[in-house]
């Protein structure tokens, strides 16, 4: 308890410091994931997916951040074993965000797309079984993170495989792909803002102050008919978008779903923004979790909260954190998912994008943090399966997946270091 009087402003400026370098380094390698897809199909210029992502980044994390961040903040550690030491929580949560911040940089310039969730889930395990105790991790809870990351890439796969074969089904496998792309699209808008108004209303708006009750009993009920309106309002604006697009290639049977991917590539502007809203929701908790953490601990003098109230400036530090880190240095990793993985035209990207997105969304519902990476490789895979497996640059993947393997530990020895660091630096 003395030590957390005497430094408690100390460490709330360093915590902050800290949070934002891990928020800057999801912006800087996890977006990408985000954005990829975009890129990668041609749907959006780097600059327009970064601009898109900033906006839709900032309001995921702002407006529907705060569930998965509970889960990150006090479902990994038992808070009771440290009640007698609350600076070690201080100091392990400062290392875990200061270790996964460092290792996303080294990832982030060699250009190698990282879960951001692997690396800040690997230091909290690791500061906290070499540092506190084996018994201080609910190993239950990290178990069903762990079980996430393996569930999530197969239902990203799988929603995607089954979007893109709806979209060879019903609009490219037919005597006039053009026009019955331009019938289709506007439902597939609908699901997308269906999709993110559902999570906001949901998950998100609790610490904005905003609570919409339409009298209909549950919250659930409350948001369907509110969620189908915000659709429509998605699918009606992507109608108008529609409309200038001609169909120039009617009669050259070799390029005649050229005007199709035009079409699909003002979708991809829509999925591109619930992929990075949903994106944002899910993955500020691996920057604010810990920042919460070490602020609850240090402004009630000591004591460590099963639960507290998530200030509003932490959620606004970890979207800015984010915001800066994609802006200055996203492109890099946006390059190796949009182009390497397998060749992506704006159908298959949309259908990869929304794949992902839904799964992220409902992750984000659940309060599970499940990694973006390998939802979105998951998506990518399952359309690349749905046109065969030769279409996947299988050398690339097996690079991310190593990428993968490495984080984990990575992240939980630059957390062990840098939790001694800390200890020896304030005591204990």
């Amino acid at each position: 308890m003395e030590i957390i009087a005497q430094y408690g402003s100390v460490f709330l400026i360093m915590a902050c410091l800290f949070g934002f370098f891990m928020a800057w380094g999801i912006g800087a390698n996890d977006v990408a994931n985000a954005m990829g897809t975009s890129v990668g199909s041609r749907a959006l210029t780097i600059k327009q997916a970064i601009l898109i992502a900033m906006v839709f980044e900032f309001l995921g994390a702002y407006l529907a951040g705060g569930e998965v961040t509970s889960t990150i903040r006090k479902g990994i550690i038992d808070p009771a074993v440290m009640e007698g030491n609350p600076e070690l929580m201080v100091y392990g949560m400062m290392s875990a965000l200061l270790a996964a911040g460092t290792w996303l940089l080294i990832a982030s310039l060699k250009g190698w797309p990282v879960s951001t969730t692997h690396s800040i889930v690997g230091a909290i395990v690791g500061f906290a079984a070499v540092g506190i105790s084996v018994d201080a991790i609910h190993w239950g809870k990290v178990g069903g993170i762990v079980a996430s990351w393996v569930v999530s890439p197969v239902l990203a796969g799988s929603i995607s495989f089954g979007l893109f074969m709806s979209v060879k089904i019903f609009i490219l496998d037919t005597e006039d792909p053009f026009h019955r792309a331009k019938k289709f699209i506007p439902v597939y808008m609908w699901m997308v803002g269906f999709m993110i108004s559902m999570v906001t209303l949901l998950k998100g708006l609790k610490h904005v102050g905003l609570d919409i009750d339409l009298g209909l009993g549950s919250k659930f009920a409350n948001a369907l008919p509110i969620s189908a309106l915000m659709g429509l309002a998605v699918a009606g604006l992507g109608a108008l978008l529609l409309r200038n697009i001609k169909d120039d290639h009617h009669h050259d049977l070799e390029n005649r779903f050229d005007s199709v991917e035009r079409v699909f590539a003002v979708l991809m502007v829509f999925t591109a923004c619930s992929m990075a809203f949903a994106h944002g929701s899910n993955d500020v908790a691996n920057a604010v979790g810990p920042l919460a953490a070490i602020v609850s601990t240090v402004q009630s003098g000591g004591e460590i909260a099963a639960k507290s109230v998530m200030p509003w400036w932490i959620l606004m530090v970890g979207g800015v954190g984010i915001v800066v880190g994609l802006a200055t240095y996203g492109w890099k990793v946006i390059t190796t998912v949009g182009r390497k993985i397998t060749e992506l035209t704006p159908s298959r990207g949309f259908a990869a994008e929304l794949g992902a997105a839904s799964t992220v969304v409902l992750a984000s519902a659940t309060g599970l943090p499940i990694s973006t990476t390998h939802t979105l490789v998951g998506a990518v895979l399952g359309v690349g399966f749905a046109r065969g497996i030769a279409a996947l640059n299988l050398r690339v993947i097996g690079t991310i997946f190593m990428s993968w393997l490495i984080t984990l530990p990575a992240g939980a020895g630059l957390a062990i270091l840098f939790f001694f660091v800390f200890k020896g630096i304030f005591g204990t």
